[in-house]
């Protein structure tokens, strides 16, 4: 069985498509079909469903899946294993960040760069679950990630910082003068939120919850960037991390107002596949981040809005 036969066929499995997954892979749809046609004499079993088009998997093409995708990805590791060991680690760092830790991801790519300068680092924006099935199908090396409000399986876990969370609003806005806001003001506000399917959404109902309260924001987006033009065109408010103004910078129009009943702080971290052998690239980015606090990091750069009254510092 050659390893190219299986890499067609979990391309094809990916695709659903004869053509798309041909084109790929770089080879004409007839080479494909007789690859797939090769590896299930090889295996002695079928695995596709087979009709005018591409119709499913059979129930022992789907478990050829799951240890195609295993042996492909030991295959890639046992090439990155041999060349790092010749010229150090190259090749490309996958990790999957959910939006609040956006913030945060540029501090692991500051370490792990500066222990492997020739590898490229990829980040996606996607959700815990996205980044819980991209660990299972090794789409992804490493995803950074909330480690205790819901947290993934099969996972290895390393604490990297705490975040809590302010009312962030226009200088000009009523509350701005305000020291601190209990949650049920802040709930009272016209705000702007990320979406449910977010699981720092899904954090901020909990808390609000625990006070008997429900969160309505007339206005949800799965992107920050979003919630930040609202926050900046001023008829909108919201909760935010207070690692928000890492990326917003000295902006002194916006104040941070730090909230209180109740006081909640959130763990965040790294999350790895819990195998064995780990890949080159998954041990290289948890031996740069070993030690790590970005709480300390936070606190070194984050910048007060100059208009806020309110600290976001511990």
């Amino acid at each position: 069985m050659l390893i190219r036969h299986l890499s067609f066929f979990v391309t094809l499995a990916e695709e659903k498509h004869f053509a798309r997954a041909a084109e790929l892979c770089h080879i004409t749809q007839p080479t494909l079909s007789a690859a797939i046609r090769k590896l299930e004499d090889d295996l002695r079993v079928t695995l596709i469903a087979r009709g005018n088009r591409y119709m499913g998997l059979t129930p022992d093409g789907e478990r050829v899946l799951e240890w195609g995708r295993q042996i492909l990805f030991d295959y890639d590791s046992l090439h990155k294993e041999i060349a790092g060991s010749k010229k150090g680690l190259s090749g490309t760092l996958r990790l999957g960040v959910v939006p609040a830790a956006m913030a945060a991801v540029s501090f692991l790519s500051e370490r792990f760069s500066s222990e492997n300068p020739d590898a490229t680092i990829e980040i996606k924006s996607m959700t815990s679950r996205a980044i819980q099935h991209g660990l299972d199908t090794f789409e992804l090396d490493g995803g950074l990630t909330y480690l205790e409000n819901e947290p993934l399986e099969n996972v290895q876990r390393l604490l990297l910082y705490h975040e809590r969370y302010v009312f962030v609003c226009r200088a000009d806005h009523p509350l701005a003068r305000r020291r601190a806001l209990n949650w049920a003001e802040a709930a009272s506000q016209p705000l702007c939120l990320l979406s449910e399917d977010m699981q720092n959404r899904r954090i901020l109902n909990g808390i609000v919850a625990s006070a008997g309260l429900v969160l309505k924001p007339p206005v949800v987006s799965n992107s920050f960037l979003a919630v930040c033009a609202h926050i900046r065109n001023g008829l909108w408010c919201s909760i935010v991390p207070h690692t928000f103004f890492y990326i917003l910078g000295d902006k002194t129009d916006l104040v941070s107002i730090e909230l209180v009943e109740p006081h909640h702080r959130q763990a965040l971290g790294l999350v790895i596949s819990n195998r064995s052998p780990q890949s080159p690239m998954t041990k290289a980015l948890e031996r740069a981040l070993q030690g790590a606090d970005f709480d300390a990091d936070f606190d070194r750069h984050v910048a007060v809005p100059a208009s806020s009254i309110s600290s976001i510092a511990r």
